[in-house]
């Protein structure tokens, strides 16, 4: 594989992104990583994703109860 498999910058995608630790990952050449390890990093990954969903999760919940509690956006 070469580097073309890679996005330019997550920035291009999305103007408003930060320069962070996942958008650097996004454009990081994988070309160095043995097979186990690209197993592993797609399992660190995988956990990652699962807590950030569980996250935004318990957050809509908590916006959700204090929209409740205390009267919705007025539109």
């Amino acid at each position: 594989m070469e580097d073309e498999d890679r996005p330019a910058s997550v920035s291009a995608l999305n103007p408003s992104s930060r320069d962070d630790a996942a958008s650097r990952l996004s454009t990081e050449s994988l070309e160095r990583y043995s097979r186990d390890e690209l197993d592993h990093r797609i399992a660190l990954l995988e956990a990652e994703i699962a807590r950030v969903k569980a996250h935004a999760k318990a957050a809509a919940a908590h916006r959700l109860a204090a929209e409740q509690l205390f009267g919705g956006k007025s539109s």
